[in-house]
């Protein structure tokens, strides 16, 4: 019998990047036989089974076979729908959006704003996730105002940024309806806590010893900071700002409601243009051209924001010891 300290079959020989590999390798080639017969609900049961059987060779324990099992369940309801997706787009559409002009600027828009709402997040949002981690009187009323838009629905926000900041708000000579301003404000509002969570979980995770020795070696407390506290937490600050972006790049709601369309400086252009926010764009792309030409503008969009994503997570997943969580 297995147990908790032994598995079923040794990966010295094999290892696990292999086996990986292999698995992920025998999951495309089921999916792509299913879909090409028409059968991809085949697919779904043969990944739950398929993941039971691997839990059951590689560890034995039954209970390791359950939450696997569980989690793949949770795995087909994410993944399915995705390569369902790539697996229906048709090549033709996406090179001819991909030559579109329309698309470029949009691509730009859609990373560049999100980027600069999660500056915007991390500049402000590490130090008050610092003060979490250090605890202050009444910190549960401000952890509770930084959470908030996790709950309020999207469209909910982009109408309290414009009472907040817009005509009569806090700022009356800024523009933030149809603006730049207005669309980072939107994406800063929604992301915020992406940004801010995930910066302290990064600092309570730090030993306190490490920064009580800098301390008592006459370090202040932004030296201590600078060269004790922000290096060891990095990592965990970079996976905030990775959050708040991914965050920002998805919005719809509040920026429908502020900015639209907005009008911005494009280099290749050498000047201003307007162009729509990408979720918004793909949704317009949807009224005017349907399903085909939106789910194009989507994959072009998924596969740039996968990229993006991947490169950076692998920036940030070197072997040094960080608070952070990446």
């Amino acid at each position: 019998m297995a147990t908790s300290t032994e598995t079923r079959f040794s990966l010295d020989g094999f290892g696990r990047a292999s086996l990986a590999a292999t698995f992920i390798a025998v999951q495309v080639l089921a999916f792509a036989a299913t879909y090409a017969i028409g059968r991809p609900t085949w697919y779904a049961f043969f990944m739950i089974g398929s993941t039971a059987v691997t839990a059951y060779v590689f560890d034995g324990d039954r209970f390791t076979v359950g939450v696997a099992t569980m989690g793949s369940v949770l795995m087909v309801a994410l993944g399915l729908p995705l390569f369902l997706f790539v697996a229906r787009q048709q090549p033709s559409i996406i090179v001819k959006k991909a030559l579109n002009p329309d698309v470029h600027r949009m691509l730009y828009l859609g990373i560049y704003g999100p980027l600069l709402a999660a500056v915007v997040s991390l500049l402000f949002g590490v130090p008050l996730a610092h003060l979490f981690a250090e605890g202050f009187a009444g910190q549960q009323l401000v952890e509770s105002l930084v959470d908030l838009p996790l709950v309020v629905p999207h469209s909910v926000a982009g109408i309290i940024i414009l009472f907040g900041f817009g005509a009569g708000g806090a700022f009356p000579n800024v523009s933030v309806l149809g603006s730049m301003i207005g669309m980072v404000l939107a994406m800063t509002f929604v992301s915020a806590p992406y940004a801010v969570n995930a910066t302290r979980e990064a600092f309570e995770s730090i030993n306190d010893r490490l920064e009580y020795a800098s301390r008592i070696h006459g370090a202040s407390r932004w030296d201590t900071f600078r060269r004790v506290t922000a290096p060891l937490a990095v990592r965990g600050i970079v996976t905030g700002g990775v959050l708040a972006w991914a965050r920002a790049v998805s919005e719809f709601g509040a920026v429908a409601v502020v900015a639209y369309s907005v009008s911005f400086f494009y280099p290749p252009a050498g000047g201003e243009v307007t162009a729509q926010h990408a979720p918004v764009f793909v949704y317009g792309t949807y009224l005017q051209g349907g399903l085909a030409e939106s789910g194009a503008v989507a994959f072009i969009l998924l596969s740039v924001s996968a990229l993006i994503f991947l490169l950076i997570r692998y920036l940030t997943s070197g072997s040094s010891t960080t608070g952070g969580i990446v």
